[in-house]
This record gives C-alpha cells, structure tokens and sequence, in this order.
C-alpha cells in the first residue's frame, strides 16, 4: 500500500480534520465526460466523509485543457493526454486517474445489448459513410443469425473537442488505414457523416431517441442510459463484451512510465480477452499553482480516490489504477508539484 493511501486508511480522522478549513470552498475543475459518473460518484463519497466538495464541469477533454492553461480551474481532465513538450511547455503535471471502454451503441428494434458484433474495420466504414444500411452484407457477415433491418443507418458523433473522440479515432485509424488517411486522429475531427451531440451525455440521448442510430460513448453511459451496446471483435480476432474483466486484459500490460504524463493509449491492445477500445483518463495540475492550498485540496481528493475508489469504479465497470502506477503517481507529485517555497504540495508521511 502506498505511503499516502496508507496514510488515508489508518487516520481518516486526522485527514478530515486536515482539509477541513477549506470546506467553505470546493475544489474546481473541469473537462472529460467520459469519466464524470465516477468522478460524481466519488465526489459525494468524499463529501460526506471530509465536508469538502467537488465542482465539476464535465464540458470535454478540449474545454478541460483550454480552463487548466487558463487557470481558471483547480485541475482539468483529459481523455486525450498531452504530450511531453505540450505539458512542458504549459507547466502542467499529468498523471492517471481511471480507466474504462468506448462502446459502440445502436438503436435497432429487436436487437438486444451484445447481440450485435462489428470489428473494427466494418465500424471504420459505417463512420466513413461508406456503408448506409444495417442489411449491409458487411454486417450481416459477422451478424449471421441476426434479424437486421433494411434501414437508415444514422451516425451520432461528438461535436464538441473530446479525449473520447480522440481514443475512438485512435483505435480506427490502427485498424483501417482508409480512416488513418482520410479522417485521421484528433480531439475535433472533420466528419464524413453524421450529425454532432455535446458530451457523451449528448451522444447517448441521441442515439436513445433515433431509430436506426449508432454512437459511440463510455461504457457507464450505455449503462445508465440502457443503451444497445455492441460486442467487437478485438486484435486476437475474439469477440469480446465490454466490462471490467476485458477494460482490464486490455491495460494488464501497459508501460505507464514509457510516455510523459503516462500518456499511453489502450486502444486495440493484444490479448484474446482485450476489449479494443479501453482507454484511461488524466487529471492536468500545474506544477506551480495559483492557489496551493486549493491545489493541495484536490491532490488529496486524488489520493483518497485512489485509496478508497476502488470498488466504487468497479460499481460502474472502470477499472482503478494499479497500485504500482499509485506508487510512481505519488512519486511524482512529490517530484514536480510544489508550493511557492518550492516544497512539495502534499507532504508524504509514512
């Protein structure tokens, strides 16, 4: 266990009374949708035990990055994470949070969540606007026993900048060199089809509301909105559900420290039980913030999430960080954020 969490599970008390007199304001920030269920969910947790409070606006990956270099926020949080010169460049510290899966959600009468199977080189061309029909002989291949109407297909994408966008494009650019070529990977993407909802709230409710839709949207929000997901058939050429056990296999053997910020992507990962488009999701902090104290504030927030988040990530199918990534996460506040006296912003004790 590590020295902060171990510190979190033997003196809570002392760690409540810590922080408390900040209670009067909440700790700030904003940017990805895909991790906001849990980011809500352990708000509220931390709340009832601490008194302080989480404000966050869950406006996209894009709007989160512009608000932390404009210091307008306490942190910011990213899909998409950030290169090595772009976090030097901003002075931001970026670390790991949580991770979970992009699904692909329809809505066909008579098709029940996971009975639909596309691989990524089918999705690539729905996207592409290439096929228009769900009768396509494309789908139909990998959809045998399948009743799929001769209908509209109606594509429902993120209008707003977004790190779920970006690990979408990713996974489809890896798989099909047409969409590499042609649409590329990014935030905000050129479409070739479709029509733009903010948010994967966004996304989701308009794929729950067209006949014929499909979409693209983090796993909790499939749930939550009981949507149609679908299952997909992962680099090992296995058809895999998307949940905890496959967002899992997918980053079992990631190399967090091989890229700046541990900006290291999950999509299409080997392993017959991977799910293709597991992806994690960033905190952004400056190195030397604004406001200490409400930085401090927020580092402790992450810290008892790590902790004591675990389970309740798991409630929603993400999957929390391992604890040797905790460990070198601690690490690294301790290494590059820091107060004005240039002292590390949360002391370790052990």
């Amino acid at each position: 266990m590590s020295i902060i969490r171990n510190a979190i599970a033997t003196a809570g008390l002392a760690l409540a009374v810590t922080i408390a007199p900040a209670a009067a304001a909440d700790i700030s920030g904003a940017g990805a949708t895909f991790p906001f269920p849990i980011y809500a969910k352990w708000a509220d947790a931390y709340k009832k035990e601490t008194g302080i409070g989480l404000n966050y606006q869950s406006i996209g990956s894009g709007g989160g990055i512009k608000q932390i270099k404009a210091k307008t926020v306490v942190f910011g949080a990213s899909d998409a994470p950030l290169t090595g010169k772009d976090l030097q460049e901003s002075g931001l510290v970026q670390f790991p949070m949580v991770m979970g899966g992009i699904v692909p959600v329809v809505n066909l009468a008579g098709i029940q969540p996971g009975e639909l199977v596309l691989d990524g080189q089918t999705m690539a061309r729905i996207f592409l606007g290439e096929i228009k029909s769900w009768d396509d002989a494309a789908i139909q291949k990998l959809n045998p026993t399948a009743k799929l109407p001769k209908q509209a297909i109606a594509i429902v994408h993120r209008s707003d900048g977004s790190g779920t966008t970006f690990n979408f494009a990713f996974y489809l650019a890896e798989v099909s060199p047409e969409w590499k070529s042609k649409v590329g990977v990014n935030t905000s993407l050129q479409w070739p089809t479709g029509i733009g909802a903010k948010g994967n709230e966004g996304v989701a409710n308009n794929v729950a509301n067209t006949r014929g839709a499909i979409g693209y949207v983090e796993y909790a929000y499939a749930k939550q909105n009981k949507l149609t997901f679908t299952r997909m058939i992962n680099k090992d050429g296995k058809s895999v559900a998307p949940d905890a056990d496959t967002f899992q296999a997918a980053a079992a053997s990631a190399d967090w420290k091989s890229q700046p910020g541990y900006g290291v992507i999950l999509a299409n990962q080997a392993g017959a039980a991977s799910w293709p488009m597991t992806a994690a999701t960033w905190i952004l902090i400056h190195a030397k913030p604004q406001n200490a104290d409400m930085a401090r504030e927020a580092l402790k927030f992450f810290a008892w999430s790590y902790a004591k988040g675990a389970k309740m990530a798991d409630e929603l199918d993400y999957v929390a960080m391992p604890d040797a990534v905790v460990k070198q996460v601690e690490q690294t506040w301790m290494q590059e954020i820091k107060d004005g006296a240039g002292r590390p912003l949360l002391q370790l004790t052990n």
